[in-house]
């Protein structure tokens, strides 16, 4: 692929990430298109149906949170990461949950393992408790995201993280 056309696909998937998840997957192409600043053609041409465009959106925000998980980022900046990703993505995910779409499981596996990778590195230098799990962090993330989105409390992330340390 080109580098305008990668640059273009790119520009159509941050558009539609946003506009799907303010708008939900209601939304037409066109609207994605003209968000994106690109013509219908272009969007037509990457993903010829919106449920294509919606499982690259998806694909692409997993693979990107696995990406950050890879990049040296220290265990406690990612767990408030996957807090937030999950407070911006919620409506993304409600509109993936209300059209039938499906997580692929393979990016959903390779985020879990560079999540897991993570956790493990963190307990071997001794910065993150021996006895937590990934079960529990993903149950952490979910507590987190459930609080913030009830009460507004945001600093729930930042006592939960230092209740991980040994």
């Amino acid at each position: 692929m080109r580098a305008d056309a990668r640059r273009n696909r790119q520009r159509v998937l941050d558009a539609a990430y946003e506009v799907l998840a303010t708008e939900g997957i209601g939304i037409p192409l066109d609207d994605i298109a003209r968000h994106a600043g690109v013509g219908a053609g272009t969007v037509y041409r990457h993903f010829p149906t919106k449920d294509s465009l919606i499982e690259a959106v998806v694909l692409d925000r997993l693979e990107a949170m696995t990406a950050k998980a890879r990049s040296g980022v220290e265990f406690a900046e990612f767990f408030t990461y996957m807090v937030e990703a999950a407070l911006a993505h919620r409506a993304v995910a409600e509109a993936l949950a209300s059209g039938g779409y499906q997580v692929p499981a393979d990016a959903e596996a390779a985020l879990n393992t560079a999540f897991a990778e993570l956790l493990h590195e963190a307990q071997r230098r001794g910065t993150v408790r021996a006895d937590v799990t990934v079960e529990a962090l993903q149950a952490l993330v979910v507590g987190c995201v459930a609080t913030a989105r009830h009460f507004g409390a945001t600093h729930l992330t930042e006592i939960v993280v230092a209740g991980l340390r040994p």
